[in-house]
């Protein structure tokens, strides 16, 4: 992985999306802190190095499309896309509904979704996989062959052992402790 891409969207990350307070994921778990990527990610130089470096690990695992549930996987699905563009590369993206659309063509995927191509699920952030998870359960009833998850911040709440179970090779950009690590390293001024 790029390493000098790598350093400066971490302190991006670390700057603008990383927030100590107490919460809820949408896991159902509480915690202490929050890595807001979409912060980040919609900024135009954090999307710009968030999709290199997930679109280097979407082109390691072998897939042909990514995609994830929304809203999550939005931002860096786009980012990916973008990527994928400037790089030629041949990478198709879509994205999951929480529940089928009730009006035009009712689908539960969107996007340039094909089934029979080797899919990988993506997320800004994963703590179990559950919403992953879900997402790659509608993939497969529409005939994706998902072999892979992917990260751009993985929490090491769970994923790791529930892609596992699920067949999948799970791969990230950075963990949550090396984001935390970095907002201490630079806390935020003001």
């Amino acid at each position: 992985m790029r390493s000098e891409e790598r350093r400066e969207l971490l302190a991006m990350l670390a700057r603008e999306s990383y927030f100590e307070r107490q919460l809820t994921l949408s896991s159902g778990r509480a915690s202490d802190y929050y890595v807001d990527c979409k912060r980040t990610l919609y900024i135009p130089r954090g999307a710009y190095l968030a999709g290199e470096l997930v679109l280097e690990l979407a082109t390691a695992a072998g897939v042909e499309q990514i995609g994830g549930m929304a809203a999550g996987a939005l931002p860096v699905t786009d980012a990916v896309m973008a990527a994928a563009h400037r790089g030629g590369v041949g990478i198709r993206g879509f994205f999951v509904r929480k529940e089928t659309k009730q009006h035009g063509l009712q689908q539960i995927i969107e996007g340039a979704f094909k089934p029979g191509l080797k899919t990988a699920v993506i997320d800004d952030t994963i703590t179990t996989g559950g919403s992953s998870l879900q997402a790659v359960a509608a993939m497969r009833e529409a005939g994706a062959n998902v072999i892979a998850a992917i990260a751009l911040v993985e929490r090491g709440e769970g994923a790791v052992e529930a892609f596992a179970r699920a067949g999948l090779k799970y791969s990230w950009v950075f963990t949550a402790e090396e984001v935390r690590a970095e907002r201490a390293a630079h806390p935020a001024s003001g």
